[in-house]
């Protein structure tokens, strides 16, 4: 009697939630889960024999830990950003990139909004105050949020349901994007950059990780804010000129600020943090929590874990940030998964082969997303071993996936 082929692994990094887990138990994976990242050399190990990885963002994922892994499907980044993966050399070994833009943007919002509040009310120096004996009952410095211009930098998915918010507390918005964007409410766009720090009392930050950001925000942009006012940084550590930020909070002319993303981070909790910012009382430090809700961390692991799933278990690719989308309805034989080059007459060449095979089709979808094409085809066939030679003998092909026959 044969013996039965071990279940697929997965390998889980950073204390990703325990729902993520139990969602690739279900559907029969074998998963290990680490609470903390792994440096680069500890990773390539780790993975050997590995399908699915899942990471947040203290995890780096190289193209040489990618040629290290010929088992890897698919990389889940539980986080928004995927800036700390190769998502080209990823997508050039057909292996699918998922992430949570949606996931935790209310948990963002929720701590940018409490920030705000805490150093328009002067809160950091009430509290250190009262925790050194010291009474100041004084109103000196400390104002609502009713009536304040909050200039929103990045008017993504968290930026955008931050100035709806803002809003209903009655702050005035103003925000500036590269991008085209509606309007919501009665929130104002710039033209400039230069126009939001001008005009706002609040300056809050929510731009990608893309590397045209780094450094985004320095001595000049600090100089152009008003005089008094206050700046949060909950996008991206790279994009913040710290040292200038110390200098204007030193100097007062930045009242306050809070800052939830760092340039170098620890890798594990118990670690020391190093930052120019420390001990500054009128500036918040976080450690990268702005998505770090109980409830926020519980929808990621069910929405990541569940994209890497369906993409083992039916090849689906829908919002793979570096892979083709593909969602084709499972027929009930086997499914072919082919990515390849994205040249022309591909398509017509894997139909040939399966013609020549005779191989009926049963269903069949393409996409195609800049250098690759992605095509999935269920058949009525379960005798593939020459069909997938010829496929593999394309020169294009990059991938070539047979699942099984649908469950009855």
């Amino acid at each position: 009697m044969p013996t039965p082929a071990p279940p697929a692994r997965a390998l889980l990094l950073e204390n990703i939630h325990h729902d993520a887990a139990w969602t690739l138990k279900d559907a029969g994976f074998d998963v290990d889960r680490l609470d903390h990242a792994l440096p680069e050399a500890e990773l390539i190990e780790r993975l050997s024999g590995v399908s699915l990885l899942g990471i947040r963002s203290n995890t780096t994922v190289t193209e040489r830990v990618l040629e290290s892994a010929p088992d890897l499907l698919a990389i889940g980044a539980f986080c928004i950003g995927t800036n700390q993966i190769e998502l080209s050399a990823a997508a050039s070994r057909g292996v699918a990139v998922f992430n949570a833009p949606f996931s935790n943007t209310r948990s963002v919002v929720e701590l940018a909004l409490s920030e705000i509040i805490a150093l328009t009310r002067r809160l950091t120096d009430k509290n250190a105050d009262m925790h050194a004996g010291r009474w100041d009952k004084s109103a000196v410095g400390s104002h609502e949020v009713r009536s304040r211009r909050l200039g929103i930098v990045g008017y993504g998915n968290i930026g955008s349901q931050l100035s709806v918010l803002a809003e209903a507390l009655g702050m005035s918005v103003l925000f500036f994007d590269t991008a085209d964007k509606l309007a919501l409410g009665n929130a104002r766009r710039c033209g400039t950059l230069d126009e939001l720090l001008a005009e706002s009392d609040v300056v809050t930050l929510h731009v990608d990780g893309r590397t045209s950001n780094s450094s985004l925000f320095g001595e000049e942009q600090f100089a152009r804010m008003r005089a008094g006012s206050i700046f949060l940084n909950l996008s991206r550590g790279f994009v913040v000129d710290h040292s200038a930020l110390r200098r204007h909070i030193e100097s007062g002319h930045i009242a306050g600020a809070a800052v939830d993303v760092f340039p170098v981070e620890p890798k594990k909790s118990g670690e020391e943090f190093v930052s120019e910012l420390r001990g500054l009382r009128n500036v918040i430090l976080t450690p990268h929590v702005g998505g770090s809700t109980e409830e926020a961390q519980q929808d990621i692991g069910h929405f990541v874990a569940g994209k890497l799933r369906d993409y083992a278990a039916e090849g689906t690719t829908s919002l793979s940030v570096n892979l083709p989308s593909v969602a084709l309805p499972r027929a009930a034989g086997p499914r072919l998964l082919h990515l390849h080059v994205n040249t022309p007459g591909v398509l017509a060449t894997v139909t040939s082969i399966l013609a020549d095979h005779g191989i009926n089709i049963d269903g069949q979808l393409l996409a195609t997303r800049g250098p690759l094409g992605y095509v999935v085809t269920d058949v009525g066939s379960t005798d593939l071993d020459d069909l997938t030679g010829a496929l593999l003998a394309m020169p294009e092909t990059v991938r070539l996936r047979v699942l099984a026959p649908a469950a009855s």
